[in-house]
């Protein structure tokens, strides 16, 4: 029986362990001695050495690991003891181990001894050159329990199986928020900081994020590297493209539970919950009013700045919003893309076919508050309370009277075209 003992600070760790001499490993049958007991061995040579083996088993009294060779309990025993033995004379980083103080002195010389067969890259340790080897291989030996997924590298499955467990490790000191990967946090840290890394050579607009910025330089490029496999439309971003392939699948994957609508955009349910709970998060600055969406309150800010962006390549017109001047450009263009399904009848406006199908329903959702007469259209209603307040705002440049309609006074007018023909 021998003692080893190794000093750490204030305390002696000392270790009984069975050691014999090479000379004893070779004989077979003869003694082994196990304390005051000795005991004959009368089996095969095979069954002798498994056994004796057993017998010289080296345990850590910190845990529960055993090792087979002396020199690896003394190694793993550096874990408890915190023993650094081997430094590096470059950055004076210690070690516990020489064989990872010569794979870290790599980092300093810029050696990578390992290199792949299959292209011309090269790595500092075998690991990573045995992990590279896999993306010609296509080898994924660790496999996700929850759905099978597989992955070439453990640690990419144990940030992959988070999705499923829903852990989050990580979490932020300054605001509490939590992420299942490290790299996640240190982005988000960023928030914090103001720390923009990322700067754009061609604006010198920077940016917390990489691939931010990456997103970024294809305004200046133009590049647009996914495409639609249904039609031409190309587009910047994964995101964009797998957006706009719905309009051809017809996917709408997220529903409002309140109504059970359902919508192709997040972004476009969760404006559309908005009608249900009733928020109006923009604000304008120059009067009272408050909108759902941000474009809403982009559009109603033109009526204080009057910004009419938008210009009619006919005649020169000017408007707010795109899509007035659309419905404007139909007068020059004579197209009327709505039809009336039960008569044909075609529109340049949806609401105007809109108000015209009501005639075909019969349904009259306007009432004179005075008389009580209902009609299909707004317009008409105005017009028709005017002949209760007595209001007649159209009138007769050539004799002054008036008129409650404009289709009276325009049918008065023809009256003193008939009179006067060379008026």
């Amino acid at each position: 029986m021998a003692s080893v003992k190794l000093e750490d600070c204030s305390q002696t760790l000392e270790l009984n362990v069975n050691i014999k001499d090479e000379e004893e490993e070779e004989k077979i049958g003869k003694y082994v001695s196990q304390g005051d007991h000795v005991e004959t061995f009368s089996t095969s040579r095979e069954q002798q050495q498994v056994d004796h083996r057993a017998k010289r088993s080296h345990h850590c009294p910190h845990c529960e690991e055993s090792f087979s060779v002396l020199s690896k309990l003394k190694i793993h025993l550096q874990l408890h003891t915190g023993e650094n033995l081997y430094s590096c004379t470059d950055c004076g980083k210690s070690f516990s181990q020489l064989g990872h103080l010569k794979t870290h002195e790599h980092i300093h010389t810029g050696e990578k001894p390992y290199s792949c067969s299959d292209c011309v890259k090269c790595f500092t340790t075998s690991k990573e050159l045995k992990l590279h080897q896999r993306t010609h291989t296509g080898e994924k030996p660790y496999s996700c329990s929850y759905c099978g997924k597989s992955f070439s590298q453990l640690c990419n499955l144990k940030q992959h199986e988070r999705i499923h467990t829903g852990e989050k490790p990580y979490s932020c000191s300054d605001c509490g928020a939590s992420f299942s990967q490290l790299g996640h946090l240190k982005i988000h840290e960023r928030i914090h900081t103001g720390e923009k890394l990322y700067f754009c050579s061609d604006c010198g607009k920077s940016f917390s994020q990489l691939g931010t910025l990456k997103l970024h330089e294809r305004i200046h490029t133009g590049e647009k590297p996914y495409s639609c496999s249904d039609c031409v439309k190309c587009f910047k971003t994964s995101i964009e493209l797998i957006v706009h392939q719905r309009t051809h699948t017809g996917e709408k994957p997220y529903f409002c539970s309140d109504c059970g609508a359902s919508f192709s955009h997040l972004g476009n349910l969760k404006k559309h919950e908005r009608i249900h709970t009733g928020e109006k998060p923009y604000s304008c600055s120059d009067c009272v009013k408050c909108f759902t969406t941000s474009t809403e309150l982009r559009l109603h800010q033109r009526t204080h700045t009057g910004e009419m962006p938008y210009s009619c390549t006919y005649c020169g017109k000017s408007f707010s919003q795109l899509g007035t001047l659309k419905t404007h450009e139909r007068i020059h263009t004579g197209e009327k893309p709505y039809s009336c399904s039960d008569c044909g009848k075609s529109f340049s406006q949806l609401g105007t076919l809109k108000t015209h199908e009501r005639i075909h329903r019969g349904e009259k959702p306007y009432f004179c508050s005075d008389c009580g007469k209902s009609f299909s259209q707004l317009g008409t209603l105005k017009t028709h309370e005017r002949i209760h307040r007595g209001e007649k705002p159209y009138s007769c440049s050539d004799c002054g009277n008036n008129f409650s309609q404009l289709v009276n006074l325009e049918r008065h007018q023809g009256k003193h075209k008939e009179e006067n023909p060379y008026h």
